[in-house]
Protein backbone atom coordinates (compact mmCIF):
# COMPACT_ATOMS: atom_id res chain seq x y z
CA UNK A 1 0.00 0.00 0.00
CA UNK A 2 1.19 3.48 -0.67
CA UNK A 3 1.17 4.95 2.81
CA UNK A 4 0.89 8.61 1.91
CA UNK A 5 -2.57 10.16 1.90
CA UNK A 6 -4.03 10.10 -1.60
CA UNK A 7 -7.09 11.95 -2.74
CA UNK A 8 -9.73 10.58 -5.09
CA UNK A 9 -10.68 13.26 -7.56
CA UNK A 10 -13.25 13.14 -10.33
CA UNK A 11 -11.05 13.67 -13.36
CA UNK A 12 -13.75 13.28 -15.95
CA UNK A 13 -15.82 16.35 -15.07
CA UNK A 14 -15.90 17.33 -18.70
CA UNK A 15 -17.49 14.01 -19.50
CA UNK A 16 -20.32 14.71 -17.13
CA UNK A 17 -21.41 17.88 -18.87
CA UNK A 18 -23.69 16.06 -21.24
CA UNK A 19 -25.62 14.41 -18.41
CA UNK A 20 -25.35 10.99 -20.06
CA UNK A 21 -26.17 7.82 -18.13
CA UNK A 22 -23.32 6.14 -16.24
CA UNK A 23 -23.28 3.12 -18.53
CA UNK A 24 -23.95 2.20 -22.14
CA UNK A 25 -24.22 -1.38 -23.40
CA UNK A 26 -21.66 -2.58 -25.93
CA UNK A 27 -23.08 -2.65 -29.43
CA UNK A 28 -22.69 -5.20 -32.22
CA UNK A 29 -19.62 -3.55 -33.74
CA UNK A 30 -16.73 -5.69 -34.97
CA UNK A 31 -12.95 -5.48 -34.73
CA UNK A 32 -10.90 -6.66 -37.69
CA UNK A 33 -13.88 -8.58 -39.03
CA UNK A 34 -14.51 -10.44 -35.77
CA UNK A 35 -17.37 -9.68 -33.43
CA UNK A 36 -16.38 -7.25 -30.69
CA UNK A 37 -16.37 -8.71 -27.19
CA UNK A 38 -19.24 -7.91 -24.89
CA UNK A 39 -18.63 -6.14 -21.61
CA UNK A 40 -19.45 -9.36 -19.74
CA UNK A 41 -16.87 -11.31 -21.75
CA UNK A 42 -14.23 -8.69 -20.98
CA UNK A 43 -15.07 -8.79 -17.26
CA UNK A 44 -14.95 -12.59 -17.17
CA UNK A 45 -11.56 -12.70 -18.85
CA UNK A 46 -10.26 -9.97 -16.54
CA UNK A 47 -11.28 -12.11 -13.56
CA UNK A 48 -9.41 -15.08 -15.04
CA UNK A 49 -6.34 -12.91 -15.62
CA UNK A 50 -6.43 -11.60 -12.03
CA UNK A 51 -6.75 -15.12 -10.62
CA UNK A 52 -3.84 -16.37 -12.72
CA UNK A 53 -1.67 -13.44 -11.66
CA UNK A 54 -2.34 -13.86 -7.96
CA UNK A 55 -1.87 -17.63 -8.28
CA UNK A 56 1.57 -17.05 -9.77
CA UNK A 57 2.37 -14.54 -7.03
CA UNK A 58 1.35 -17.10 -4.41
CA UNK A 59 3.54 -19.77 -5.99
CA UNK A 60 6.46 -17.35 -5.99
CA UNK A 61 5.85 -16.49 -2.33
CA UNK A 62 5.83 -20.18 -1.44
CA UNK A 63 9.15 -20.57 -3.24
CA UNK A 64 10.47 -17.64 -1.20
CA UNK A 65 9.15 -19.30 1.96
CA UNK A 66 11.10 -22.48 1.20
CA UNK A 67 14.26 -20.44 0.64
CA UNK A 68 13.73 -18.51 3.87
CA UNK A 69 13.09 -21.70 5.84
CA UNK A 70 16.30 -23.23 4.47
CA UNK A 71 18.26 -20.11 5.35
CA UNK A 72 16.87 -19.95 8.87
CA UNK A 73 17.68 -23.63 9.48
CA UNK A 74 21.31 -23.14 8.43
CA UNK A 75 22.30 -19.48 7.93
CA UNK A 76 25.03 -18.99 5.35
CA UNK A 77 26.02 -16.47 2.71
CA UNK A 78 24.86 -18.86 -0.02
CA UNK A 79 21.48 -19.52 1.59
CA UNK A 80 20.93 -15.79 2.10
CA UNK A 81 21.72 -15.16 -1.56
CA UNK A 82 19.20 -17.82 -2.57
CA UNK A 83 16.51 -16.20 -0.42
CA UNK A 84 17.27 -12.81 -1.95
CA UNK A 85 16.94 -14.18 -5.47
CA UNK A 86 13.60 -15.75 -4.53
CA UNK A 87 12.38 -12.40 -3.21
CA UNK A 88 13.40 -10.66 -6.44
CA UNK A 89 11.66 -13.33 -8.51
CA UNK A 90 8.50 -12.92 -6.46
CA UNK A 91 8.50 -9.17 -7.05
CA UNK A 92 8.56 -9.70 -10.81
CA UNK A 93 5.21 -11.46 -10.49
CA UNK A 94 3.61 -9.44 -7.72
CA UNK A 95 4.43 -6.08 -9.33
CA UNK A 96 2.11 -6.89 -12.22
CA UNK A 97 -0.82 -7.38 -9.82
CA UNK A 98 -0.74 -3.73 -8.77
CA UNK A 99 -3.09 -3.01 -11.68
CA UNK A 100 -5.88 -4.74 -9.70
CA UNK A 101 -6.06 -2.05 -7.02
CA UNK A 102 -7.78 1.27 -6.28
CA UNK A 103 -11.42 0.27 -6.75
CA UNK A 104 -12.25 -1.38 -3.44
CA UNK A 105 -11.59 -4.96 -4.52
CA UNK A 106 -10.30 -7.73 -2.26
CA UNK A 107 -6.80 -6.26 -2.16
CA UNK A 108 -7.79 -2.85 -0.84
CA UNK A 109 -11.33 -2.84 0.48
CA UNK A 110 -11.94 -2.15 4.19
CA UNK A 111 -10.50 -5.54 5.15
CA UNK A 112 -8.04 -5.74 2.25
CA UNK A 113 -4.53 -7.11 2.61
CA UNK A 114 -2.66 -4.47 0.60
CA UNK A 115 -1.35 -2.64 3.67
CA UNK A 116 0.07 -5.87 5.04
CA UNK A 117 1.50 -6.94 1.69
CA UNK A 118 3.17 -3.92 0.17
CA UNK A 119 3.16 -0.94 2.56
CA UNK A 120 5.99 1.56 2.11
CA UNK A 121 8.02 3.67 2.75
CA UNK A 122 9.27 1.78 5.78
CA UNK A 123 10.89 3.04 8.95
CA UNK A 124 13.27 0.14 9.30
CA UNK A 125 14.10 1.01 12.91
CA UNK A 126 10.54 -0.08 13.76
CA UNK A 127 11.58 -3.65 12.96
CA UNK A 128 15.30 -4.08 13.66
CA UNK A 129 18.67 -2.52 14.36
CA UNK A 130 19.82 0.39 12.21
CA UNK A 131 23.02 2.39 12.09
CA UNK A 132 23.45 4.21 15.39
CA UNK A 133 20.53 2.35 17.02
CA UNK A 134 21.64 -1.22 17.69
CA UNK A 135 18.75 -1.96 20.05
CA UNK A 136 15.97 -0.63 17.86
CA UNK A 137 12.93 -2.48 16.64
CA UNK A 138 10.56 -5.29 17.44
CA UNK A 139 13.31 -7.82 16.87
CA UNK A 140 15.32 -6.42 19.78
CA UNK A 141 12.36 -5.96 22.10
CA UNK A 142 12.15 -9.34 23.77
CA UNK A 143 8.81 -8.42 25.29
CA UNK A 144 7.25 -8.11 21.83
CA UNK A 145 5.54 -11.22 20.49
CA UNK A 146 6.64 -12.50 17.11
CA UNK A 147 3.57 -14.26 15.77
CA UNK A 148 1.52 -13.66 12.64
CA UNK A 149 -1.31 -12.20 14.66
CA UNK A 150 0.98 -9.91 16.67
CA UNK A 151 2.90 -8.62 13.64
CA UNK A 152 -0.30 -8.03 11.67
CA UNK A 153 -1.59 -5.97 14.59
CA UNK A 154 1.68 -4.02 14.79
CA UNK A 155 1.74 -3.18 11.10
CA UNK A 156 1.41 0.62 10.69
CA UNK A 157 0.52 1.00 14.38
CA UNK A 158 1.36 4.51 15.52
CA UNK A 159 2.28 5.73 12.04
CA UNK A 160 2.05 4.76 8.38
CA UNK A 161 5.81 4.22 8.14
CA UNK A 162 5.75 1.68 10.99
CA UNK A 163 5.67 -1.15 8.50
CA UNK A 164 6.06 -4.54 10.16
CA UNK A 165 4.92 -6.98 7.46
CA UNK A 166 4.91 -7.63 3.75
CA UNK A 167 7.36 -7.61 0.88
CA UNK A 168 9.37 -4.67 2.19
CA UNK A 169 9.72 -5.95 5.73
CA UNK A 170 11.08 -9.17 4.26
CA UNK A 171 13.30 -7.15 1.93
CA UNK A 172 14.79 -5.26 4.87
CA UNK A 173 15.42 -8.48 6.78
CA UNK A 174 17.25 -9.97 3.79
CA UNK A 175 19.29 -6.96 2.68
CA UNK A 176 19.41 -4.62 5.68
CA UNK A 177 19.84 -0.88 5.25
CA UNK A 178 21.20 0.35 1.93
CA UNK A 179 24.01 2.79 2.76
CA UNK A 180 25.87 2.25 -0.50
CA UNK A 181 25.82 4.29 -3.71
CA UNK A 182 26.84 1.39 -5.94
CA UNK A 183 24.42 -1.31 -4.88
CA UNK A 184 21.86 -2.63 -2.39
CA UNK A 185 22.14 -3.33 1.33
CA UNK A 186 24.74 -5.82 2.50
CA UNK A 187 23.34 -7.47 5.59
CA UNK A 188 25.65 -10.20 6.87
CA UNK A 189 24.15 -13.66 7.24
CA UNK A 190 25.72 -13.76 10.70
CA UNK A 191 22.99 -11.38 11.90
CA UNK A 192 20.93 -14.60 12.04
CA UNK A 193 23.54 -16.73 13.83
CA UNK A 194 23.37 -17.23 17.59
CA UNK A 195 26.41 -15.78 19.30
CA UNK A 196 27.29 -13.58 16.32
CA UNK A 197 24.56 -10.95 16.69
CA UNK A 198 22.18 -10.01 19.53
CA UNK A 199 18.71 -11.54 19.25
CA UNK A 200 19.60 -13.65 16.25
CA UNK A 201 16.95 -16.17 17.31
CA UNK A 202 14.25 -13.49 17.16
CA UNK A 203 15.56 -12.24 13.82
CA UNK A 204 15.21 -15.73 12.36
CA UNK A 205 11.71 -16.07 13.78
CA UNK A 206 10.70 -12.63 12.48
CA UNK A 207 11.84 -13.42 8.94
CA UNK A 208 10.01 -16.73 8.91
CA UNK A 209 6.84 -15.27 10.40
CA UNK A 210 6.47 -12.32 8.04
CA UNK A 211 7.11 -14.62 5.08
CA UNK A 212 4.42 -17.03 6.27
CA UNK A 213 2.02 -14.11 6.67
CA UNK A 214 2.79 -12.99 3.11
CA UNK A 215 1.81 -16.43 1.86
CA UNK A 216 -1.41 -16.38 3.91
CA UNK A 217 -2.43 -12.98 2.55
CA UNK A 218 -1.81 -14.00 -1.05
CA UNK A 219 -3.84 -17.16 -0.46
CA UNK A 220 -6.78 -15.00 0.58
CA UNK A 221 -6.57 -13.09 -2.70
CA UNK A 222 -6.42 -16.25 -4.78
CA UNK A 223 -9.53 -17.48 -2.97
CA UNK A 224 -11.37 -14.20 -3.59
CA UNK A 225 -10.73 -14.52 -7.33
CA UNK A 226 -11.15 -18.30 -7.64
CA UNK A 227 -13.56 -19.50 -10.35
CA UNK A 228 -16.82 -21.21 -9.50
CA UNK A 229 -17.07 -19.98 -5.91
CA UNK A 230 -20.54 -18.66 -5.21
CA UNK A 231 -20.54 -15.26 -3.56
CA UNK A 232 -16.83 -14.50 -3.80
CA UNK A 233 -15.58 -11.26 -5.34
CA UNK A 234 -14.96 -12.81 -8.74
CA UNK A 235 -18.54 -14.05 -9.00
CA UNK A 236 -19.86 -10.57 -8.24
CA UNK A 237 -17.51 -8.82 -10.66
CA UNK A 238 -18.44 -11.17 -13.48
CA UNK A 239 -22.06 -10.09 -13.04
CA UNK A 240 -21.25 -6.41 -12.59
CA UNK A 241 -21.78 -5.21 -16.16
CA UNK A 242 -20.52 -1.73 -16.92
CA UNK A 243 -19.57 -1.12 -13.29
CA UNK A 244 -17.01 -3.89 -13.59
CA UNK A 245 -15.48 -2.19 -16.63
CA UNK A 246 -15.37 1.09 -14.72
CA UNK A 247 -13.46 -0.56 -11.91
CA UNK A 248 -10.99 -2.06 -14.32
CA UNK A 249 -10.21 1.33 -15.86
CA UNK A 250 -10.06 3.02 -12.44
CA UNK A 251 -7.36 0.51 -11.46
CA UNK A 252 -5.34 1.16 -14.60
CA UNK A 253 -5.66 4.94 -14.51
CA UNK A 254 -4.94 5.24 -10.81
CA UNK A 255 -1.84 3.08 -10.99
CA UNK A 256 -0.64 4.95 -14.08
CA UNK A 257 -0.86 8.47 -12.70
CA UNK A 258 -1.47 8.60 -8.97
CA UNK A 259 0.66 5.69 -7.83
CA UNK A 260 3.41 4.89 -10.32
CA UNK A 261 3.98 8.24 -12.02
CA UNK A 262 3.16 10.19 -8.85
CA UNK A 263 4.04 8.50 -5.59
CA UNK A 264 6.67 6.08 -6.84
CA UNK A 265 8.52 8.22 -9.38
CA UNK A 266 7.59 11.89 -9.11
CA UNK A 267 7.98 12.15 -5.32
CA UNK A 268 11.39 10.49 -5.35
CA UNK A 269 12.50 12.62 -8.29
CA UNK A 270 11.47 15.74 -6.37
CA UNK A 271 13.07 14.87 -3.04
CA UNK A 272 16.07 12.94 -4.39
CA UNK A 273 15.77 10.95 -1.16
CA UNK A 274 16.52 7.26 -1.06
CA UNK A 275 13.81 6.83 1.58
CA UNK A 276 11.24 7.70 -1.08
CA UNK A 277 12.15 4.86 -3.43
CA UNK A 278 9.95 1.84 -3.43
CA UNK A 279 12.34 -1.08 -2.92
CA UNK A 280 15.18 0.84 -1.33
CA UNK A 281 16.95 -2.02 0.50
CA UNK A 282 17.39 -4.30 -2.52
CA UNK A 283 17.75 -1.56 -5.18
CA UNK A 284 14.92 -3.21 -7.10
CA UNK A 285 12.87 -0.03 -7.64
CA UNK A 286 13.61 0.11 -11.36
CA UNK A 287 12.04 -3.34 -11.79
CA UNK A 288 9.05 -2.36 -9.66
CA UNK A 289 8.34 0.39 -12.18
CA UNK A 290 8.59 -1.96 -15.14
CA UNK A 291 6.35 -4.64 -13.66
CA UNK A 292 3.74 -2.06 -12.61
CA UNK A 293 3.67 -0.62 -16.14
CA UNK A 294 3.44 -4.11 -17.59
CA UNK A 295 0.51 -4.90 -15.30
CA UNK A 296 -1.44 -2.07 -16.93
CA UNK A 297 -0.53 -3.42 -20.34
CA UNK A 298 -1.65 -6.93 -19.35
CA UNK A 299 -5.14 -5.75 -18.45
CA UNK A 300 -5.50 -3.41 -21.44
CA UNK A 301 -4.52 -6.14 -23.92
CA UNK A 302 -6.23 -8.97 -22.01
CA UNK A 303 -2.95 -10.85 -22.11
CA UNK A 304 -0.75 -12.26 -19.34
CA UNK A 305 2.38 -14.36 -19.68
CA UNK A 306 2.30 -16.76 -16.78
CA UNK A 307 5.30 -17.83 -14.74
CA UNK A 308 5.41 -21.15 -16.65
CA UNK A 309 5.67 -19.30 -19.97
CA UNK A 310 2.10 -19.95 -21.14
CA UNK A 311 0.04 -16.98 -22.27
CA UNK A 312 -3.49 -16.26 -21.08
CA UNK A 313 -5.23 -14.27 -23.81
CA UNK A 314 -8.85 -13.23 -24.18
CA UNK A 315 -11.45 -10.45 -24.59
CA UNK A 316 -9.85 -7.14 -23.69
CA UNK A 317 -10.58 -3.52 -22.94
CA UNK A 318 -8.57 -2.65 -26.03
CA UNK A 319 -10.88 -4.69 -28.28
CA UNK A 320 -13.97 -3.25 -26.62
CA UNK A 321 -12.74 0.32 -27.12
CA UNK A 322 -11.69 -0.46 -30.69
CA UNK A 323 -15.27 -1.51 -31.46
CA UNK A 324 -16.33 2.12 -31.04
CA UNK A 325 -13.10 4.06 -31.71
CA UNK A 326 -10.32 2.09 -33.38
CA UNK A 327 -7.98 5.07 -33.60
CA UNK A 328 -8.28 5.76 -29.87
CA UNK A 329 -7.67 2.10 -29.04
CA UNK A 330 -4.54 2.09 -31.17
CA UNK A 331 -3.30 5.36 -29.68
CA UNK A 332 -3.78 4.07 -26.15
CA UNK A 333 -2.07 0.79 -27.00
CA UNK A 334 0.95 2.65 -28.37
CA UNK A 335 1.10 4.92 -25.35
CA UNK A 336 0.97 2.03 -22.89
CA UNK A 337 3.77 0.30 -24.79
CA UNK A 338 5.76 3.53 -24.69
CA UNK A 339 5.34 3.66 -20.90
CA UNK A 340 6.66 0.13 -20.52
CA UNK A 341 9.66 1.08 -22.65
CA UNK A 342 10.22 4.28 -20.66
CA UNK A 343 10.27 2.41 -17.36
CA UNK A 344 12.63 -0.17 -18.84
CA UNK A 345 15.02 2.68 -19.70
CA UNK A 346 15.42 3.65 -16.02
CA UNK A 347 18.77 2.37 -14.82
CA UNK A 348 19.68 0.90 -11.46
CA UNK A 349 20.35 1.85 -8.79
CA UNK A 350 17.31 4.11 -8.73
CA UNK A 351 18.63 6.16 -5.81
CA UNK A 352 21.44 7.36 -8.10
CA UNK A 353 19.16 7.82 -11.09
CA UNK A 354 17.12 10.51 -9.30
CA UNK A 355 20.10 12.62 -8.24
CA UNK A 356 21.64 15.67 -9.88
CA UNK A 357 20.30 18.64 -11.77
CA UNK A 358 17.24 18.72 -13.99
CA UNK A 359 19.32 17.78 -17.04
CA UNK A 360 21.07 14.81 -15.42
CA UNK A 361 20.60 11.78 -17.71
CA UNK A 362 19.05 9.66 -14.98
CA UNK A 363 16.57 12.31 -13.95
CA UNK A 364 15.59 12.80 -17.57
CA UNK A 365 14.90 9.08 -17.93
CA UNK A 366 12.71 9.07 -14.84
CA UNK A 367 10.91 12.21 -16.02
CA UNK A 368 10.27 10.62 -19.42
CA UNK A 369 8.56 7.70 -17.69
CA UNK A 370 6.44 10.09 -15.59
CA UNK A 371 5.40 12.03 -18.70
CA UNK A 372 4.49 8.88 -20.61
CA UNK A 373 2.44 7.46 -17.73
CA UNK A 374 0.63 10.79 -17.31
CA UNK A 375 -0.27 10.84 -21.00
CA UNK A 376 -1.38 7.22 -20.69
CA UNK A 377 -3.77 8.04 -17.87
CA UNK A 378 -5.44 10.69 -20.05
CA UNK A 379 -5.81 8.21 -22.89
CA UNK A 380 -7.42 5.77 -20.49
CA UNK A 381 -9.97 8.42 -19.49
CA UNK A 382 -10.77 8.89 -23.18
CA UNK A 383 -11.02 5.13 -23.61
CA UNK A 384 -13.47 4.93 -20.72
CA UNK A 385 -15.63 7.54 -22.36
CA UNK A 386 -15.61 5.59 -25.62
CA UNK A 387 -17.24 2.60 -23.90
CA UNK A 388 -19.82 4.70 -22.08
CA UNK A 389 -18.19 5.33 -18.71
CA UNK A 390 -19.10 8.88 -17.79
CA UNK A 391 -17.70 9.15 -14.27
CA UNK A 392 -14.23 7.92 -13.44
CA UNK A 393 -12.69 8.58 -10.04
CA UNK A 394 -8.94 8.12 -10.24
CA UNK A 395 -6.39 8.30 -7.47
CA UNK A 396 -4.29 11.38 -8.06
CA UNK A 397 -0.78 12.19 -6.77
Amino acid sequence: MNTRALSCLTVAAALLAGGSPSWVAAGPASVGGAAAPTRDEVARHYAALVHASYSDALAAARHLQKAVDAFVRAPSAAALDTARKAWLAGREVYGQTEAFRFYGGPIDDESGREGRLNAWPMDESYVDSVAGRPGAGLVNDRKADITKQALAAMNERGGEENVATGWHAIEFMLWGQDTFDDGPGRRDFQDFVDGKAPNADRRRRYLQTVTELLVDDLQSLVKAWAPGVQGNYRARLERGGQESLRRMVVGLGSLSRGELAGERLEVALSTQDQEDEHSCFSDNTHRDAVTNARGVQNVWLGSYRRADGSVLQGPSLRALVASTDAALAERTTRQIAASVAATEAIRPPFDQEIRGGADAPGRRRVQAAIDSLTRQSKDLVDAARAIGIRQLNLVQP
